[in-house]
C-alpha cells in the first residue's frame, strides 16, 4: 500500500539562480564626477594664477558635478547585466527602463575602451555589437564600467561564444601566445598630414586656444600681438593676407593631424589570438581594444585617399559583419606606406601580398575608358561653360573664364587614371577588385562570403555592352562593385565566384520545348 507522498524538506536556503545578475563596477560612482572635476582644472588655475575668468562657470560645473554624482548612484543601483548560454542580457533605468537583449551567435565584435580616468581606477567600457536582425532591434550594448580584469574575461568569453559557469565570476583565462602582425612605427607618424584627419586638426588646435581665451574671459583681439597682427593683415595686399592665412592653416593642419594620430595610435599593436581573433589596440591617452572574429572576417579593404596616395601611403580596414560605422570603426591600422598597408591586408587573409593586393587585375574594355573621359570632360566642360557666363555678367570677374581651362587637361588626367585603376581578378579564395582615383580603393572578398549578385545597366552602358556587376555580402558595405565590364563577363565572373549559384535559373533539358517539324 502506498503512502502519501513526502513533502520536500525546507532547508532555509534559497535555489541557485542558474545565470545571476551582476552589477557594475562600484568604481564608476568616482569616474564620471572625477572626469567634470578634471575639466575644470585650467578655469581653477586660471582663476587662482591670474584672478581672470568667470567664477560662475566654476560654481555652476561643481553643481552639475553634484547631480551626476547623484544620477551616477541611480544608475547603478539600477542597473543589472548577465551572461546566459545564448543571449547577454541589459537591465537598466529608473524613470525610464530599458531592456536589451543579444544573441550571442550575432556577436560580431567586442571593443573595450578606457579613458585616462577609467584607467587610473582600473575600469574599462565593454561594447558589444551585434549583426542587423537581433531581436529588438539589440544591435549594441554597453556596460559602462567594469574592471579591466573582468573586460578582458566577458572579451574572450562573447568572442569564444561560452557561457561562464553558472554563478562564476568572470575572469581573464591564461591565453596562449598572440601572435603579432604589425606594431607601431613612429616614422608612419609623416602618414598623418594627408589625411582627413588633417582637416580635423585644425578644428582640434583652434578650438583648444578659442577654449583658452574664453576660461581667461579675453577676447583674442585684445591680446596686444594678435591686434596688431589683425590689423597689419588687414591692410596688406589681397595675395599676401591670402597667403599668409593659408600657410597657417597648413601649419594648423600639420600640427592637429600629428596630434590626433598621436592619441589614436599611440601603442598601436595588431595581433591574432589562437581561436583567430584579429585584436587592434592603440591610444594614448584613451585606450582602445577592438576584437574582430575570424569567423566572420569576410576581407580586407585597402583605402588610398588621394593625398595619401600621393605620399604613396594606404590604409587596411577590416571587411566583417558587426563593424560599426565611422572614422576608425574597422580600422587594421594608422596610414602607412603602401607596401605595409599589402603586407598587412595579405597577413589578416593568411595569404601571400601577390595572391591579393598585388594579384594581377585583368584590364577592363576600351568602352570604359570611353565612359570615364566621357563622364570627367563631360562635367569640366559645363562648369567651363558656367564661368564664361560669370564673366560675362560681371566684368570684375573677367578672369574666371580663361582660368576655368584649366580644368579640361585636370579632368581628362582625373579620367585616365581612373580607367587606370580599374581592375578585377578572381583568386583560389578571393575576388580582388579595384576602382576610383580621388579615392582609389582596393577590397579583397572572400567568395564563400558573396551570398548574391546585383546587376546593374544604365541606358548608356546598354549602348556600350557594359554592366556594373555588384557581389552582396553581410559584412562590410554590403557589397562591392566591378565597374563597367563586358556584360557576358559578368556573368562569367559571378558564376565563377560562386559556383552553382545560377543553376536555379538555367533551363534544364526537360523545359526545353519540342521542336516542331
Amino acid at each position: 500500500m502506498t503512502g502519501p507522498a513526502r513533502q520536500p524538506q525546507q532547508t532555509g536556503v534559497a535555489p541557485t539562480q542558474p545565470h545571476p545578475w551582476r552589477r557594475l563596477d562600484a568604481r564608476m560612482l568616482v569616474v564620471t564626477p572625477l572626469d567634470s572635476v578634471l575639466r575644470l582644472l585650467p578655469v581653477l588655475a586660471i582663476l587662482l594664477l591670474t584672478g581672470r575668468g568667470d567664477p560662475m562657470r566654476v560654481w555652476i560645473a561643481l553643481g552639475l558635478t553634484g547631480l551626476l554624482v547623484l544620477l551616477g548612484a541611480l544608475r547603478w543601483q539600477t542597473t543589472r547585466y548577465r551572461i546566459t548560454d545564448d543571449r547577454v542580457e541589459l537591465h537598466k533605468g529608473w524613470l525610464h527602463r530599458q531592456r536589451t537583449s543579444v544573441p550571442r551567435d550575432r556577436i560580431r565584435t567586442v571593443d573595450l575602451t578606457a579613458k585616462l580616468v577609467h584607467r587610473i581606477f582600473g575600469l574599462s567600457v565593454v561594447r558589444v555589437s551585434a549583426a542587423a536582425g537581433s531581436h529588438a532591434g539589440a544591435h549594441q550594448l554597453d556596460l559602462d564600467a567594469v574592471s579591466t580584469a573582468e573586460a578582458e574575461g566577458l572579451r574572450r568569453e562573447l568572442l569564444a561564444r561560452r557561457a561562464p559557469a553558472p554563478g562564476a565570476e568572470v575572469a581573464a583565462p591564461a591565453a596562449p601566445p598572440a601572435e603579432e602582425l604589425a606594431r607601431l612605427d613612429p616614422s608612419w607618424v609623416r602618414y598623418a598630414p594627408l589625411t582627413v584627419s588633417s582637416l580635423a586638426g585644425i578644428g582640434v588646435v583652434l578650438g583648444a586656444l578659442w577654449r583658452l581665451f574664453d576660461d581667461l574671459g579675453v577676447d583674442p583681439l585684445d591680446v596686444p600681438t594678435v591686434g596688431v597682427a589683425a590689423d597689419r593683415l588687414a591692410a596688406a595686399p589681397v595675395w599676401l593676407g591670402t597667403a599668409v592665412v593659408g600657410v597657417l592653416l597648413l601649419v594648423l593642419a600639420v600640427v592637429g593631424s600629428v596630434v590626433l594620430f598621436v592619441e589614436r595610435w599611440w601603442s598601436y599593436r595588431l595581433t591574432r589570438e589562437a581561436d583567430g581573433t584579429l585584436r587592434v589596440r592603440r591610444g594614448l591617452l584613451t585606450r582602445r581594444s577592438l576584437s574582430v572574429s575570424g569567423r566572420r572576417l569576410r576581407g580586407v579593404l585597402v583605402s588610398e585617399p588621394l593625398l595619401l596616395r600621393a605620399g604613396r601611403g594606404a590604409q587596411a580596414w577590416a571587411v566583417s559583419t558587426g563593424l560599426e560605422k565611422g572614422a576608425h570603426g574597422g580600422a587594421l591600422q594608422p596610414p602607412v606606406p603602401r607596401a605595409e598597408a599589402g603586407r598587412v591586408a595579405a597577413a589578416v587573409l593568411r595569404e601571400h601580398p601577390s595572391v591579393i593586393i598585388g594579384a594581377p587585375l585583368s584590364r577592363h574594355p576600351r568602352a570604359a575608358l570611353t565612359r570615364r573621359l566621357t563622364r570627367a570632360l563631360g562635367s569640366a566642360a559645363a562648369l567651363v561653360g558656367v564661368a564664361w557666363l560669370v564673366a560675362a555678367r560681371w566684368p570684375t570677374l573677367d578672369w574666371v573664364g580663361p582660368a576655368s581651362l584649366a580644368l579640361l587637361p585636370i579632368a581628362l588626367l582625373l579620367g585616365l587614371d581612373r580607367y587606370r585603376n580599374l581592375g578585377h581578378a578572381l583568386t583560389e579564395r578571393y575576388l580582388v577588385a579595384r576602382q576610383g582615383s580621388l579615392h582609389r580603393r582596393t577590397v579583397a572578398l572572400q567568395r564563400s562570403g558573396v551570398i548574391g549578385w546585383t546587376f546593374r545597366q544604365s541606358v548608356f552602358q546598354r549602348r556600350s555592352g557594359l554592366v556594373t556587376v555588384q557581389a552582396v555580402t553581410a559584412a562590410g558595405d554590403r557589397g562591392y562593385e566591378v565597374l563597367d565590364i563586358l556584360a557576358a563577363d559578368g556573368v562569367a565572373l559571378a558564376d565563377a565566384t560562386t559556383p552553382g549559384l545560377f543553376d536555379p535559373m538555367r533551363p534544364t533539358p526537360s523545359s526545353t520545348p519540342p521542336v516542331s517539324a
